[in-house]
């Protein structure tokens, strides 16, 4: 990627590796949850079109990409959001336009519902994020990943509706190289472990409590119509319920818009931010 700067700090004592582009004001890229996510995969299409208009600053989650590979069993994902926070001290933001893609956009959006304070956002966009999660084959085939070559296919042609994107070897091996970083399996696997002592989940999945009506800032909410993670018209409920919200479904496509439908999300995304006085 031309023009980004790829960077290591030692926030709290953890690597984190962010990549930052472009000057004015903050935009930050918080990206998905699958095996392999990182912030150069998600946000590799989307980068440079930001950086055109803002400071875009996109960082591995602590435990994905080349940031540490950590998982706290105590406190969950409460830790991994908490390091963000703090790299975002570190890298001296206090305010700034959030996008978040699935995991990314559903944590961001139940903590600004929330005005925890922890993501300080004057505007956000949710690509596939927040919405009931149904515990449906799809979503347990992407759970349930082998480590192999055709198992990356497999995830891959459950996120994007084109095959052409879990076709790509060069794209799968990509992926794949990601995901077996060394302690990248073991960081995303700790969230799915259960203690035999632990209430078990429930089997028709995971319920979306975000009181969305709370949320005060500008949104833009995208989805893909053909997204199998999610259950149809779920972008619609969420718009429906978030004051002002703007919503764009992209017809023919999967659960990560932002990457399938790059182009057509990079235009309305600089259009919808540039929009928002600062």
């Amino acid at each position: 990627m031309t023009g980004v700067r790829s960077s290591t700090v030692i926030v709290d004592g953890l690597r984190t590796h962010y990549l930052e582009a472009g000057q004015g004001y903050p935009v930050v890229l918080l990206h998905s949850g699958e095996y392999g996510a990182s912030a150069t995969l998600s946000w590799e299409h989307n980068i440079a079109a930001l950086a055109q208009h803002f400071r875009v600053l996109a960082p591995d989650w602590m435990g994905f990409g080349h940031s540490a590979k950590v998982y706290d069993f105590e406190s969950g994902s409460a830790r991994r959001v908490q390091h963000m926070r703090r790299l975002l001290d570190v890298l001296a933001v206090d305010q700034a336009h959030f996008v978040g893609s699935s995991m990314g956009g559903s944590v961001l959006s139940r903590h600004v519902a929330a005005g925890t304070g922890l993501f300080p956002a004057s505007a956000m966009v949710m690509s596939a994020g927040g919405g009931f999660v149904p515990n449906n084959e799809w979503r347990r085939s992407i759970v349930d990943f082998d480590c192999t070559f055709d198992g990356m296919r497999e995830i891959l042609s459950v996120l994007f509706h084109d095959p052409g994107w879990a076709q790509d070897d060069d794209y799968v091996q990509r992926r794949l190289d990601s995901a077996l970083l060394p302690g990248a399996w073991e960081a995303t696997a700790a969230a799915r472990f259960r203690s035999p002592v632990s209430p078990p989940r429930t089997a028709e999945g995971q319920v979306d409590g975000t009181p969305y009506e709370d949320i005060a800032v500008p949104t833009f909410v995208v989805a893909g119509a053909e997204d199998k993670l999610r259950e149809p018209g779920y972008a619609d409920a969420i718009a429906a319920r978030i004051p002002g919200a703007h919503l764009s479904v992209y017809a023919g496509c999967g659960h990560l818009p932002h990457i399938e439908n790059a182009e057509r999300f990079n235009d309305e995304v600089v259009e919808f931010l540039r929009a928002v006085p600062v």
